[in-house]
């Protein structure tokens, strides 16, 4: 009997940027891990333990590399660190009279032995912060940014200490203590900021997990009274009564017991206009209570919400990597070995072909080293990712990984299942004939006693506009439909076609009624299209994506439908089998999506280059579909998700552009001395500020 693959969550602090992700991935590869995911931006590794290998030896292999594993704690607030701030305002306030002492006159200022002091706190720092972690990452062969910067300072910082000690007396000589201590503060204070920035690109994600941690007034009974307690969300049992007033956030998934309440469901579906809710309603947790109050009877709590689904669903497609991400991970993984060659043949050229001093060489050598980038590579794609990915699901979007962002952008061929995607699966009453007071009545009457889908909306049709009439014997017989008598005596039969055949052959019409075996009227059904469909349609096709129905209805009505939308081709009564081999030679051709509810669609779905579901809130819809729209009645989101899929493409390929340039130009400029170590620290700082900058832009584009 096979064990179950455990999978484990751990919490990562101190990674900042996607090389110290390269570097804990290759930690755990070589740890015999599996499935590995590893997010810098949301300080966290998941991967599945195949071998069930201890995990505090794991965690400890990850903290050796110089970052802070952990199991997550649920129960336990996480404290916001201050530590590189910290770092930041000491390196500077020493750095700052170090850095002056080239431009004021103060003679202690050029004192070796103050620069020495003043360099030595700083470099302590720079070296437990950059130099653990590129320690580590030697350690697993995968050598990061922090290489490059440790070895740039530690050369400035060790040379200076030599000169110093064995300089000739009496002859002049140069220290490089000021170079050491700015390289380290100039790079501090690009990972604060890189920080701060990446924390944006996360806020989609961390409002989520806002709304996610709610308190709840639970109501306890007591023999003949009831009391209301404060509960934590996280010790809500299914089954628990609770209670909720205007202006609160409904805490769990549930139904409502009692009440009428309007919600705001823009938090699940990207729809702010509110929802009326009366009892037996659905309610999702995270939804807020614009007017009224209400009791309801919690469902789905803890990791069973859809609220917590949705989070799961975004940390994960967060973690993944486009196609795209590869150029800059492979420039990534042989950058470190290639600059550290570039900046020792720029000390030997310098040296010995352009008998340069040495001071001069070391510095152009260094230079290259501080210089050299490659985390604007790292950061390219997975800051736009997270913006793009966040942002969406805010807006009641969910896309399951970076891949699929550019799988969408390819697309060419859309195919739409009818009843529950280009229709709601309800029906709207297009004609009564005739239409006589009469009718309507026994009509309300009768669909009164159906729960059917057809029996609704006739009723809702008429409600405002008939009166029910007293019937008895009202019985529901299989195949024809309901059967009742009036005060009267008089007979009715309210069904299908069965229910007339003996007296019409037209069987154009939905439904029939029939007193004391006449024909009495007919009723005319159409699917209620979903709103804005033919617009999104309009806007898909204006981009040269072409549109396909596929569905298992009548062709009669498939046809109604697609001329009604303009869809050109239709293929109609098509059983599950058949959609999924029209899907798949459709693939063949062109990269093609599928549009479904997420049931019976489920085969086409996962079949497709892209599954699209709008049965969001369910599992087979969360399984089979690679994008979830969760406002199920607009489809105004679909064109959304290719627009979102475009912009995000566009803003990491200009994002890998500005990297590779950046090294382009900067490596030989630091090479040829015109950009001096400082100078390369800085602007090294400045290349990942654009990149994050870049990526930022997409929250007011999406």
């Amino acid at each position: 009997m096979e064990t179950a693959t455990e999978e484990i969550v751990l919490k990562v602090n101190g990674m900042h940027c996607n090389s110290c992700a390269a570097t804990v991935t290759s930690t755990l590869k070589q740890q015999g891990m599996e499935d590995i995911n590893v997010s810098y931006t949301a300080c966290e590794a998941t991967f599945a333990n195949p071998q069930h290998k201890d995990i505090n030896k794991i965690i400890k292999s990850i903290n050796n590399l110089g970052y802070a594993a952990s199991l997550p704690q649920p129960d336990k607030e996480e404290k916001v660190s201050y530590g590189l701030e910290i770092r930041v305002l000491i390196s500077t306030l020493l750095t700052l009279p170090l850095f002056l002492h080239m431009f004021l006159p103060f003679e202690f200022l050029h004192n070796n032995w103050v620069q020495l002091s003043l360099c030595l706190p700083v470099f302590i720092m720079g070296l437990l912060y950059f130099g653990k972690s590129a320690w580590g990452s030697l350690m697993v062969k995968t050598p990061n940014m922090d290489v490059l910067i440790t070895l740039g300072f530690c050369a400035s910082f060790i040379y200076s200490i030599i000169i110093m000690l064995h300089h000739t007396p009496g002859m002049p000589y140069s220290t490089f203590f000021e170079t050491c201590a700015t390289i380290i503060t100039l790079v501090f204070v690009g990972n604060l900021i890189e920080k701060r920035s990446v924390r944006q690109t996360t806020s989609a994600l961390t409002d989520l997990l806002k709304i996610q941690k709610q308190k709840a007034r639970k109501i306890v009974s007591h023999d003949a009274h009831e009391d209301t307690i404060e509960t934590d969300y996280r010790d809500l049992q299914k089954g628990d009564i609770l209670q909720v007033v205007k202006g609160e956030s409904i805490p769990v998934d549930g139904v409502l017991t009692e009440g009428t309440a309007s919600v705001n469901e823009a938090m699940v579906t990207g729809e702010s206009v509110p929802v009326i809710k009366n009892t037996g309603d659905m309610l999702t947790g995270g939804t807020i209570v614009v007017n009224g109050h209400l009791r309801m009877r919690a469902e789905k709590v803890g990791n069973e919400t859809v609220v917590a689904g949705i989070i799961d669903m975004v940390k994960k497609a967060q973690s993944s990597a486009p196609k795209i991400q590869k150029i800059g991970d492979k420039v990534s993984a042989v950058f470190v070995p290639i600059v550290l060659g570039i900046a020792l043949l720029t000390f030997l050229i310098c040296h010995f072909a352009l008998k340069m001093f040495t001071e001069e060489s070391i510095l152009n050598s260094i230079a290259v080293l501080v210089v050299a980038c490659p985390c604007a590579m790292g950061l390219a794609t997975p800051t736009a990712v997270a913006v793009a990915l966040g942002q969406a699901a805010k807006k009641g979007i969910l896309i399951k990984g970076a891949d699929t962002m550019e799988a969408l952008a390819a697309i060419k061929t859309i195919a739409l299942d009818k009843t529950g995607t280009l229709t709601t699966g309800a029906f709207a009453v297009k004609a009564i004939n005739p239409l006589t007071e009469e009718i309507k009545n026994i009509l309300f009457s009768m669909e009164a006693f159906s729960t059917h889908p057809i029996a609704k909306s006739i009723t809702t049709h008429l409600k405002d506009s008939a009166n029910k009439i007293i019937l008895s014997n009202v019985q529901e017989e299989e195949g024809l439909g309901l059967k009742a008598t009036d005060s009267e005596g008089h007979t009715y039969i309210l069904g299908s076609y069965k229910a007339a055949e003996k007296l019409t052959n037209d069987k154009s019409h939905s439904v029939y009624l029939v007193k004391d075996d006449k024909l009495l009227a007919t009723i005319d059904l159409e699917d209620e299209i979903r709103k804005n469909a033919a617009t999104a349609l309009r806007e898909l096709e204006q981009d040269g994506i072409h549109i396909i129905m596929i569905s298992g209805d009548k062709e009669e009505k498939c046809r109604e439908i697609a001329t009604k939308l303009g869809i050109p081709e239709v293929h109609a009564g098509q059983l599950p089998y058949q959609k999924l081999d029209r899907i798949s030679a459709l693939s063949k051709t062109s990269p093609t999506a599928m549009v479904g509810d997420g049931i019976n669609d489920a085969p086409a779905l996962a079949m497709a280059n892209v599954g699209i579901s709008l049965g969001a809130a369910t599992k087979i819809a969360m399984q089979s579909a690679q994008v979830l729209l969760l406002s199920n009645n607009d489809l105004q989101q679909l064109p959304r998700v290719f627009t979102i899929s475009k912009k995000t493409l566009r803003v990491i390929k200009q994002n890998l552009f500005w990297a590779f340039v950046y090294n382009i130009v900067t490596i030989p400029l630091a090479a040829t001395g015109i950009l001096s170590p400082m100078a390369g620290a800085f602007s090294m700082a400045f290349s990942y500020v654009i990149v994050i900058g870049n990526s930022l832009r997409l929250k007011r584009m999406i």
